[in-house]
């Protein structure tokens, strides 16, 4: 999905999360690794957008 020049810098990161979350409870048996792969991929995040997901994901399931 490629950024519009209309889109606000962090929109599809926001749209990322929301997606990842939406997955997340429609889909609790599956692999959290494997529903951020599928929303990396859908929302075509750059390397340093997947690594802060992932390393965001991870601080909030140790925590949780």
């Amino acid at each position: 999905m490629p950024s519009l020049p209309t889109q606000r810098p962090g929109d599809k990161m926001k749209k990322a999360i929301c997606a990842f979350s939406e997955l997340l409870q429609q889909h609790p048996d599956k692999q959290r690794a494997a529903l951020l792969h599928q929303v990396e991929i859908k929302f075509d995040l750059s390397p340093k957008e997947c690594e802060f997901l992932d390393s965001h994901l991870s601080e909030c399931r140790e925590q949780g």
